[in-house]
């Protein structure tokens, strides 16, 4: 698995609160575009985001689903790659120091085309990707207030 790894000002709860807000997924998965819904018992092992992904105009319908979750600590998803195939994305929460999180996500072509080509190779993509995606997510942790309603 291609891993890259952030360490966030925050406590792992916090940085959890916001992977399991199925809804915050388009402002920091980078490649996600637009919730279309989320299965009211997200993040439960079987629940799915729907999405579209790619850039505007070229848009395409598609799902991920968990398949592993150990709430407040780690989340993993079967991500839909379009036409590529399908891949495996681990996020990892660790306590680093008192305040902060050490969040690593794990990424690998599981099916398809895509799981075909070496990890060097998928990792050319998929590291400056997830790196973007640890930061984006990073601002939604630190900076976004408690939800209204909530």
């Amino acid at each position: 698995m291609i891993e890259v790894s952030r360490v966030m000002p925050a406590r792992p709860e916090r940085v959890y609160a916001v992977l399991a807000d199925g809804w915050s997924y388009a402002g920091w998965v980078v490649g996600n575009a637009h919730i279309r819904n989320v299965d009211a018992s997200w993040p439960a092992e079987g629940s799915r985001i729907h999405h579209k992904a790619g850039l505007w105009p070229l848009q395409v319908p598609d799902v991920s689903t968990v398949t592993a979750v150990a709430p407040g600590r780690m989340i993993e998803l079967a991500a839909r790659l379009w036409v590529l195939g399908r891949a495996r994305v681990r996020i990892t929460l660790t306590s680093e120091g008192e305040h902060g999180t050490r969040v690593t996500m794990e990424e690998e072509a599981v099916s398809g085309p895509a799981s075909h080509l070496p990890t060097s190779v998928q990792a050319l993509v998929l590291k400056p990707r997830n790196v973007e995606a640890l930061a984006r997510l990073e601002d939604i942790v630190v900076n976004r207030g408690p939800r209204q309603g909530a």
